[in-house]
């Protein structure tokens, strides 16, 4: 374990090593991945949309009896049961609550209270300042280099807007990978880097290993970005489905999200009255069709299909462009040492920089 380390913001907030975060990824993110990146020195986040419950709960456990190091959970804010949720979190004393989209003042608040560490993911100036007055404690900004859903303005431009226009710790994300990349968000003013595509390509992921060859074979023209999933923009890696789904029409479009919104809802033990509420919740607020939340049910299922099942052929592989540029499947210990040691050898290298 490397003793490279550089003390930022972030890691003064949350207690890790290193300021580098492995996000929570649906299907990716569970209790090995999240505790082998914990006890690697960075934070790990487990991804609980696609658990129930329950299971999140087995999950918050596994990783506490695998690492004495501190992770996080990341929470659909939205979800009709966000508040149990959110109680597992507090009751099993997890570090970090992360949230995809931004969770009420109320939540924040309570969450706060219990000392846990409150950090959305946001993709907008106006949202960053809109959770930091509510009292979060840092955000997390993903330009549309990410994976998965993801906006239409680049890193580069997205962070600084960010960043100076709020007074929180901001976690930069979208196209990092080593450590040139933290050195650069770093210059940016960012407290730490978060990764996706990075860590689920690792030994320690689960992902199955001919789904980790499509990705290590993939070039950054192959990461695409397309509504025909969920009728959001998403960024995933082009495959022979996803040129199907576009080719689909709209009646297919729909018959196909009833499939995958009845096998959703097997798979979480979801009502489908807590599935309409959801929607509601969706909705609320938002310039979205019936159709679009409908749609909505694609993407959890379809990223199972390959995630879990490893059918390439049936599912969809979220994947920032930075896959392009991944040719390697290091322990996510060896991943953080790298990219630590890298970083350093880059501060060393640039004129009058202290060492």
């Amino acid at each position: 374990m490397s003793d490279v380390t550089i003390a930022t913001p972030l890691t003064d907030l949350v207690g890790v090593r290193h300021p580098l975060v492995q996000t929570g990824m649906g299907w990716v993110a569970g209790p090995r991945l999240v505790s082998a990146t914990a006890a690697a020195g960075a934070l790990g986040i487990l991804a609980s949309a696609t658990m129930t419950v329950e299971q999140l709960r087995s999950a918050v456990r596994e990783v506490k009896s695998r690492t004495d190091a501190p992770f996080g959970v990341n929470l659909r804010a939205d979800a009709t049961d966000a508040p149990e949720r959110v109680k597992i979190i507090i009751d099993e004393g997890v570090r970090v609550a992360s949230f995809a989209l931004a969770p009420s003042r109320e939540l924040i608040a309570r969450l706060k209270d219990a000392g846990a560490v409150v950090i959305p993911s946001i993709g907008a100036k106006r949202h960053a300042e809109k959770v930091a007055a509510w009292g979060a404690d840092a955000v997390l900004v993903q330009g549309g280099e990410g994976g998965g859903h993801t906006g239409s303005v680049a890193t580069t431009v997205l962070l600084p807007q960010i960043v100076d226009s709020v007074d929180i710790p901001v976690i930069a994300a979208g196209g990092f990978r080593d450590g040139r990349g933290l050195v650069a968000a770093l210059a940016h003013g960012a407290a730490g880097v978060a990764m996706g595509t990075r860590f689920l390509l690792t030994s320690d992921s689960t992902v199955p290993d001919a789904v980790k060859a499509r990705y290590l074979a993939a070039t950054v023209q192959d990461v695409t970005v397309t509504t025909a999933v969920d009728g959001l923009p998403h960024r995933m890696l082009r495959s022979e489905l996803v040129d199907a789904l576009e080719r689909s029409g709209r009646v297919a479009s729909l018959l196909r999200a009833v499939r995958h919104a009845a096998a959703f809802r097997r798979e979480t033990d979801m009502s489908w009255a807590r599935m309409v509420r959801d929607g509601l919740a969706m909705k609320h607020g938002k310039d979205m069709a019936w159709s679009q939340i409908l749609l909505a049910a694609n993407t959890p299922m379809l990223l199972k299909a390959s995630m879990v099942e490893g059918r390439t052929d049936l599912g969809v592989m979220a994947s920032g462009q930075v896959a392009g540029l991944i040719d390697d499947l290091p322990s996510c210990a060896e991943l953080v040492d790298r990219i630590m040691a890298e970083a350093r050898a880059t501060l060393r290298s640039l004129p009058h920089a202290g060492g």
